[in-house]
């Protein structure tokens, strides 16, 4: 039985899915059986480079009850800061490779009468384990899949020959593109989920989309690639309880620098989705980046997410 924390994996395979997307196959160096998980779940790897330890979060796409091996699948991001390159260019078969245990901020909803997904490109990834295990139960959900091209559209036959007809795919640069939309929302089923996947303008598309068709907010889930973008301006942050003031620079996000500061802050996700980095703001203002609070939270609540939100001027004053 293991008990929470890390688990000490090796690569025991990679297979090129696309020219972008590579899957990496880990499995326990105790040869242990790892912990189940549930669709939707992701883990945190952490890489030894030496000098530094390189860690990053990753959707699960290996089936939820083989406890064997943990799979992952990772896109060649040509903007990478470090992560997926790393991954492409160096990971190789018989790496050692740290996992946490899986986690999971995109459950799916149990109550839900009929589950429709919408991933752009690698946010397939968690739809993977969802539809498996919706599948096992025999309850009902669709697909709808955006990407360039048919031979860029990561598990595309996969899902073409293991969905038949639960599938639809929309491909932006084919001899008769097709552009995906939220207007196929409009006639889903009283009490139906939404769930949506990918980058940040996509999903906050759709999630405003999806409220202003009427979904009740506990009906509609979604996760990010990444956090929003924008003007990264230096700044201060002094954490009271800690008696410390650090300097956040253009090249970090106030997350990394309190975590560089040796402050102990929570964090999961490092997109702005998931909420868990939250912390209490006694003064300045935040330049909100999240898709996590509503308009109305960011006028009540004194708070910022510290993986993406920054200071729009030049302190913040945080408790944590």
């Amino acid at each position: 039985m293991r008990v929470i924390g890390n688990i000490e994996m090796y690569v025991g395979k990679i297979e090129q899915i696309t020219e972008s997307v590579k899957r990496f196959y880990l499995y326990p160096s105790d040869q242990k059986l790892l912990p189940a998980f549930t669709g939707g779940a992701h883990i945190t790897t952490y890489v030894d480079l030496g000098d530094n330890i390189l860690e990053r979060e990753y959707s699960l796409v290996s089936h939820p009850t083989d406890r064997t091996h943990y799979a992952i699948s990772i896109n060649r991001d040509p903007h990478s800061r470090g992560g997926s390159a790393y991954w492409h260019d160096h990971i190789k078969v018989g790496d050692k490779v740290i996992s946490s245990f899986p986690k999971n901020h995109f459950t799916l909803g149990f109550h839900a009468k009929h589950h429709v997904f919408y991933a752009a490109g690698i946010g397939i990834t968690p739809f993977l384990t969802m539809m498996e295990e919706l599948e096992a139960q025999g309850k009902t959900f669709e697909l709808h899949y955006a990407a360039r091209t048919k031979e860029a559209c990561a598990y595309h036959d996969y899902l073409h020959e293991k969905y038949p007809g639960k599938c639809t795919f929309y491909f932006s640069r084919s001899d008769e593109p097709q552009r995906m939309t939220p207007e196929t929302m409009k006639n889903q089923r009283i009490g139906s989920h939404v769930y949506f996947c990918g980058p940040v303008a996509m999903v906050s598309e759709y999630k405003e989309a999806a409220l202003s068709y009427g979904y009740p907010e506990k009906s509609i889930h979604f996760e990010l690639f990444a956090a929003a973008s924008g003007e990264n301006n230096p700044f201060l942050v002094e954490v009271i309880n800690h008696n410390k003031v650090i300097e956040v620079n253009p090249e970090q996000t106030l997350l990394e620098a309190l975590l560089d500061a040796g402050i102990e802050a929570p964090y999961s996700c490092k997109a702005g989705g998931c909420g868990q980095c939250e912390v209490d703001v006694v003064e300045g203002e935040v330049d909100h980046r999240d898709i996590f609070f509503s308009d109305e939270e960011r006028e009540q609540k004194k708070m910022i997410l510290t993986c993406c939100s920054r200071a729009k001027e030049e302190k913040l004053v945080l408790k944590l």
